[in-house]
C-alpha cells in the first residue's frame, strides 16, 4: 500500500497517516504482520518531522491496529480492535473499499471523481436549513421545525448563503419578512422555500376569562420581539398591564413567580422549560400550514415514488 500526505490538506499529517493506515487494515491492504515503513523512511519521502511520524505510529498502537516489536519496527496486528467503529470510520472504509474495487479493475481515480460528483448531484436533500439573522427567533423556529420534522433542521444566519459547503444537500427555509433579503443573498438558481407565520392563536381567547377575574397572567419568551407583540395583543383584548408579568428567558431567574399566574403565554421553545405545574399556552411562530407543507415536502424528497 502506498501513502499519500498532503500538505494542503485541512487534516494534519498524522491523522492523514492514521486514517490511511486504518483504512488499508479495514480494506485488507494491510495484511497481518506486515511492517510498516519505518519513522525515518516516510519522514524523509515527504519531507516532515519524524516526531510527527512516531505520533501517528503511537496512536495507532494505542487503539491497538498496530504493535511496535523493539529493533525490528511497527507490523500490522493479527488481531483488530474489539471496539466498535464509529460512524464516519465506517463511511471511511466503504470509500477505500469503492477506490480499491475501482483500481482492481482498471477505472482511472478521475472516472471515479466524475462518477461520484455524477450521484451526488442526483441524491436529494438530507435536512432543512433555516436562514434567519435573529438567533433567538431563529432557535424558536428551528425547534418547531425539529418537532414537526424527520429531518434534521440546521440554523444560521446570512453568512450561510455564501457557504456553498452548507448549502450543499440543504432545503433553505426563511420567514416571510426575510424572504427578499435572503434570495438575494443565496447563489443564483438555488430554491428557498418561504415559511408562513401564524395569526393569533384561538387558545389564547382561552384566557379571557382570567381578564375579568383580574387574574395574573405570565409572557415568557427568549425573543424579545415575542414579549413586545405580546403586551400588544393583550392590552388589545382588555388585560390591564398591571395583571402582566413579562420574563425574558435569557435572564437568570426568569422562571421566578411564573407558578402563582393563572396561564403563561409562551413561544414553543419556552414553554419546555417552564416551572412544573404552569399552564403554558404556547403561541407558535410558524403556521399549521406553513408545518404541513414542509411534511408534505419532506415525504416528497423522501420518498418521492410513494
Amino acid at each position: 500500500m502506498r501513502f499519500w500526505l498532503s500538505r494542503q490538506s485541512e487534516v494534519p499529517i498524522r491523522e492523514q497517516l492514521v486514517r490511511q493506515v486504518v483504512l488499508g487494515i479495514l480494506s485488507d491492504e494491510l495484511q497481518p504482520g506486515r511492517r510498516l515503513p519505518s519513522t525515518r523512511e516516510l519522514a524523509r519521502r515527504f519531507n516532515v518531522h519524524a516526531n510527527t511520524i512516531s505520533a501517528a505510529y503511537r496512536q495507532l498502537e494505542d487503539e491497538q491496529w498496530v504493535e511496535s516489536r523493539r529493533g525490528s519496527g511497527v507490523y500490522i496486528r493479527k488481531s483488530r480492535p474489539k471496539a466498535p467503529h464509529s460512524p464516519a470510520l465506517a463511511l471511511d472504509q466503504l470509500i477505500a473499499s469503492l477506490f480499491h474495487s475501482a483500481r482492481e479493475i482498471g477505472v482511472p481515480l478521475s472516472k471515479v471523481h466524475s462518477r461520484l460528483r455524477h450521484w451526488l448531484a442526483l441524491q436529494p436533500p438530507d435536512r432543512f436549513l433555516l436562514i434567519e439573522p435573529d438567533e433567538e427567533l431563529r432557535r424558536i423556529v428551528v425547534a418547531e421545525m425539529q418537532a414537526a420534522l424527520k429531518l434534521p433542521v440546521k440554523g444560521g444566519g446570512l453568512e450561510l448563503c455564501k457557504a456553498s459547503r452548507k448549502l450543499a444537500g440543504a432545503i433553505p427555509v426563511a420567514l416571510p419578512s426575510k424572504v427578499e433579503a435572503v434570495r438575494k443573498a443565496l447563489p443564483v438558481g438555488t430554491e428557498l422555500l418561504p415559511l408562513q407565520v401564524s395569526s393569533v392563536p384561538t387558545s389564547l381567547l382561552q384566557l379571557l376569562p382570567a381578564r375579568k377575574q383580574e387574574s395574573l397572567i405570565g409572557i415568557a419568551s427568549r425573543w424579545p420581539d415575542f414579549l413586545k407583540s405580546a403586551r400588544t395583543m393583550l392590552g388589545a383584548v382588555g388585560f390591564h398591564p398591571d395583571s402582566l408579568i413579562f420574563r425574558d428567558a435569557r435572564q437568570p431567574g426568569w422562571k421566578k413567580g411564573l407558578n402563582q399566574t393563572a396561564a403563561v403565554v409562551c413561544d414553543s421553545l419556552a414553554a419546555t422549560n417552564l416551572p412544573t405545574g404552569c399552564r403554558a399556552i404556547p403561541f407558535p411562530v410558524l403556521s399549521h400550514s406553513s408545518l404541513d407543507e414542509l411534511r408534505r415536502y419532506e415525504q416528497f424528497i423522501t420518498h418521492p415514488l410513494g
